[in-house]
């Protein structure tokens, strides 16, 4: 009896998954991008104020990374698509990191003993791995899932979010971070390096 009342509950919500969109919703999935897209803000709106950990327990402040651009990328060791893009981030900042710094947050529960030797493991040097296991950071800059990186310019505001598993050194992304970075040249060289 209990099977069959929740499959009468469920039924309904499962046909109305299935019927198709209604033309005017303005959610569009063109508007909202695809997995693994830039979604650019506009115009730009202040990134919220921020606070996540090193690994030594030290409180870090999204606001001393002001003057630089920023990509944090929210992830976790248990997240499939975070472990695909992840070595692609390392690159991507290995090629640019005197133009954009990469903020790589953890929102793994198990702190530093759980992330940091997933980051040896991959050998991830380029970038500093930060750690938020309570999950403000990925509250605060309005997270749906995991990965989601948001690119936010000097004066602290955020320009776009990639949502999904991206490959940050691929030329789509990196001609996306030219146009926020300004000078191609350092890209156009490094990319014509990494890929001949």
């Amino acid at each position: 009896m209990r099977l069959s009342r929740a499959a009468a509950w469920l039924l309904p919500l499962v046909l109305a998954g299935a019927a198709p969109a209604p033309e005017n919703n303005s959610a569009s999935t063109s508007e909202r991008g695809r997995l693994g897209e830039f979604i650019p803000v506009s115009p730009p709106e202040p990134a919220p104020a921020v606070s996540f950990v090193d690994f030594a327990g030290n409180t870090v402040s999204l606001a001393e990374f002001a003057g630089k651009f920023v990509l944090v990328n929210l992830w976790a060791t248990w997240c499939e698509p975070c472990l695909r893009e992840m070595p692609s981030l390392d690159r991507m900042q290995r090629r640019l990191s005197d133009k954009i710094t990469v903020v790589a947050i953890s929102e793994d529960r198990g702190g530093s003993t759980t992330v940091e030797p997933f980051i040896d493991k991959l050998g991830l040097k380029s970038f500093k791995t930060y750690l938020d296991p309570k999950s403000g950071a990925g509250r605060a800059l309005k997270v749906e899932g995991l990965p989601t990186s948001v690119l936010i310019d000097p004066e602290g505001r955020v320009l776009g979010r990639v949502e999904g598993a991206a490959e940050w050194d691929s030329s789509k992304l990196l001609g996306v971070l030219r146009s926020f970075l300004g000078s191609d040249d350092v890209i156009k060289a490094s990319f014509r390096r990494a890929r001949p």
